[in-house]
């Protein structure tokens, strides 16, 4: 049973949609706050998350800003539900990193669409991290060491009855600095720890990431992770 976390500072609403979710078979954790949602998030975390965006104590923006700048929220489904719906408000929801923006009130019906999609993207993307593990295994440096570009794995998220379905090798359009950034990243590594790896100033590891996202038409580096893992891109250093 996937577990969902509920989050909103309005307790009617908040029970009334944890109702709803179980209902629909899923089981529901409720907080009030940011404050708490984070810890929880880090203590036991939630296959998905729902949350308002105003709050008290931490709104849901700089809870979602703060999860994913966590390892383990960088992958985490994440869906606003608020009664602030202008355009701005939605586009600024996913610049953040959210994943879907609901307004309130919401049909159930949508909702549990909503949800369904991206969990079942979650397993996509966990199955593809799988088979990448399986595959760097079995592999040699020799085969993975492909030294001048970004490529797309052949087997990645290919049945290995369907070999002929392989990706053809695609290269990113990243300059070699961009490329080293790019690798730290999708392996879940913060700024800090990047520019430790890489003996630069974490504001230059910004500067790339910042390129490597507006080349890439990305909004954020929870969806640059996604990127790479959904279509299937591993480090050619990698075995």
């Amino acid at each position: 049973m996937k577990k969902i976390l509920v989050v909103d500072d309005d307790r009617t609403l908040r029970i009334a949609l944890t109702c709803a979710l179980e209902n629909m078979g899923y089981q529901v954790e409720q907080v009030s706050s940011g404050v708490e949602a984070l810890e929880t998030c880090l203590k036991n975390p939630p296959d998905l998350v729902v949350s308002d965006v105003m709050m008290p104590e931490m709104d849901g923006l700089e809870f979602c800003r703060r999860l994913r700048a966590t390892p383990s929220g960088q992958l985490m489904p994440f869906i606003f539900l608020s009664g602030k719906g202008e355009l701005e408000d939605r586009i600024h929801g996913h610049s953040i990193g959210a994943d879907d923006y609901l307004t309130k009130p919401v049909d159930p019906r949508e909702l549990a669409a909503k949800i369904e999609t991206q969990l079942e993207r979650t397993r996509r993307i966990h199955a593809l991290i799988i088979q990448l593990m399986q595959l760097n295994s079995s592999s040699t440096v020799a085969e993975l060491a492909i030294p001048t570009s970004l490529t797309m794995s052949e087997s990645a998220g290919v049945s290995a009855a369907n070999p002929e379905e392989a990706a053809t090798p695609t290269p990113l359009p990243l300059t070699p600095a961009e490329e080293r950034v790019f690798w730290e990243v999708i392996q879940g590594l913060t700024n800090k720890q990047i520019s430790n790896r890489l003996f630069i100033s974490p504001r230059t590891v910004q500067t790339h990431l910042s390129s490597i996202l507006n080349k890439l038409k990305l909004p954020n580096r929870a969806q640059l992770i996604r990127f790479a893992y959904e279509n299937g891109y591993q480090s050619p250093n990698e075995g």
